[in-house]
């Protein structure tokens, strides 16, 4: 099963819980500090991914730190299942889909904007306004800047991209001259 799977599934589970429990911020930011806290400390990474560590001395370390970060109960409960099933490696994957089904849940979908140059804030505003127009929901907006794309913009909504970029435009252009 893959990764994105899996991250899917115990982030569906936890949205599910929190939303009966009123804990969704509380749980999230939680979730992030011991995200955080994971990334930074090679050796916390190295012990909850290597598989010669039993896992009673893998099950010490979190409750040590369990106990001096005090999270709340769904948040340490949490923690406890993904040491249990061997996934607490996986947790910066699973607290993005968290967020991701948090936000689907709420009618907030994410969207990536990607242009040659840096936009004007009128046409981000603009941007924002058709992709709400567009999707019906509130939409969260990210731009990056990618010069290779020429000019144009390339939009990610979920999973659909839209690209209007000059470098795709040149590359069709080019395969239809090959064909003739």
């Amino acid at each position: 099963m893959s990764v994105e799977t899996v991250a899917r599934r115990y982030a569906t589970a936890l949205a599910d819980v929190v939303s009966k429990s009123g804990e969704t911020e509380t749980v999230k930011s939680e979730l992030k500090s011991w995200e955080d806290l994971i990334k930074s400390n090679a050796n916390l990474q190295s012990a909850f991914a290597n598989p010669s560590i039993a896992h009673l001395s893998k099950e010490k370390v979190l409750e040590g730190l369990l106990a001096k970060t005090k999270p709340s109960k769904t948040t340490a409960n949490f923690l406890r299942v993904l040491l249990r099933n061997s996934r607490l490696t996986e947790l910066s994957k699973i607290n993005e889909k968290f967020v991701s089904v948090l936000d689907e849940r709420s009618g907030i979908v994410a969207a990536e904007v990607t242009s040659a140059r840096p936009l004007s804030e009128s046409e981000k505003a603009e941007f924002k306004t058709n992709l709400t127009k567009m999707t019906g929901k509130k939409v969260n907006l990210n731009f990056n800047i990618n010069e290779n794309i020429i000019g144009g913009v390339v939009t990610r909504v979920g999973s659909t991209v839209y690209d209007g970029s000059v470098k795709t435009q040149l590359e069709n252009l080019r395969q239809q001259l090959i064909r003739q």
